[in-house]
């Protein structure tokens, strides 16, 4: 059969229905962070913003509570950087990521990875860790003891990437404090790793999350090279589509795709949220216009707000003394009255939620 034709709109719809942004869903907090697969988490407030936006009635210490009782991990995943994701999907799928993560040792120490004997530096990391968690800091020191010639940092870089880790969660309010705690994974989580790459789940599970998606969009989110034969052998089990500009997409059979004129609601995303990372093409989200503000220079992405189910503009608060503001910065001014009146109700709700301390608050922007 021919490929289907989508919209860009049609597109939208069919992304923000698996990523719960076309109306918060009735879900317990595991099976939210299972669906999305992870959640970015570079910095510590971000995951908690992203499934207040997506999740019914979402409450702070439900997220702590599932971090505390190790249902849910901070770990490195996809593209080389932190993650949410539930244990039991970071058990299976760590594996899947290893060639990446190894291989980016290489490719971002370059010259200063020439000299570094890599296992027996992971086993060290290993049975330091093993004694107990300790911070990054405390691991490079020790290296440096016990090689004094060797470059601190490209050791503590190559045993983060070779050494599967999770980061030990605290008492703070966001779960985890700005310097933190590593323990290795098996031992925090008195479980093996799955020995073996199973990319036809990781594959699936993303097009669940993120699809309709071509083979790069994949690639782009899970920082994988060479997914196509993956994709190829999962063909007779998926549906193609073609986007606007004649691109092949993938997706899984019985996977929502509204209809294109679905409303979508106005919604707050956070810094680094996956929904901005999920595909090489971000046409579904964004004018091409827009698209540097979306990742910076120094590789920064920041805060965003959707209208009409795309991305509208950015985000910030600030906070002085007992006063919290959300500060909007539209890329172009908003002219419906009726999206400028969601999004400041939309923006009350979430000042309260990020600052619960706050006397008064403020929307500037919109």
């Amino acid at each position: 059969m021919p490929d289907t034709p989508l919209t860009r709109r049609a597109l939208n719809r069919a992304t923000l229905a698996r990523q719960m942004l076309l109306a918060r869903e009735q879900v317990p907090v595991l099976a939210a962070v299972e669906r999305l697969l992870a959640l970015q988490a570079q910095q510590a407030r971000p995951p908690f913003v992203g499934l207040w936006s997506r999740v019914a009635g979402f409450e702070r210490a439900a997220l702590n509570a599932l971090l505390q009782r190790r249902e849910v991990v901070r770990a490195t995943l996809m593209r080389g950087t932190l993650h949410l994701s539930s244990a039991k999907d970071y058990l299976h799928l760590r594996s899947t990521f290893s060639p990446m993560l190894e291989a980016s040792v290489a490719s971002v120490l370059r010259e200063r990875a020439k000299g570094l004997d890599i296992p027996p530096l992971v086993q060290e990391g290993r049975a330091f860790f093993e004694e107990a968690p300790r911070t990054f800091e405390a691991l490079r020191d020790h290296l440096v003891a016990r090689h004094p010639r060797t470059d601190e940092r490209a050791m503590g870089f190559a045993v983060r990437m070779f050494l599967p880790l999770i980061q030990v969660p605290t008492e703070t309010e966001w779960g985890y404090p700005g310097t933190t705690d590593f323990a290795v994974a098996e031992s925090w989580l008195g479980a093996p790793l799955n020995a073996e790459a199973d990319l036809p789940t990781l594959v699936q599970r993303y097009l669940a999350a993120f699809g309709p998606a071509s083979v790069g969009d994949a690639q782009t989110w899970s920082g994988l090279k060479g997914l196509k034969p993956t994709f190829e052998a999962l063909r007779p089990s998926l549906r193609t589509f073609r986007d606007e500009n004649g691109r092949e997409l993938f997706d899984l059979p019985t996977a929502p795709r509204p209809d294109e004129d679905t409303p979508a609601p106005a919604r707050f995303l956070p810094d680094f949220d996956s929904l901005v990372l999920g595909h090489d093409d971000r046409a579904r989200w964004v004018d091409e216009v827009y698209r540097p503000k979306l990742v910076t220079k120094n590789l920064r992405v920041p805060a965003t707000f959707l209208v009409d189910g795309f991305i509208a503009g950015t985000w910030s608060v600030e906070r002085k003394r007992a006063g919290a503001t959300l500060v909007a910065e539209p890329f172009v001014p908003l002219k419906k009255k009726k999206d400028r009146e969601a999004l400041v109700k939309e923006a009350e709700a979430l000042l309260r939620f990020v600052e619960p301390d706050a006397r008064t608050f403020e929307v500037r922007g919109l």
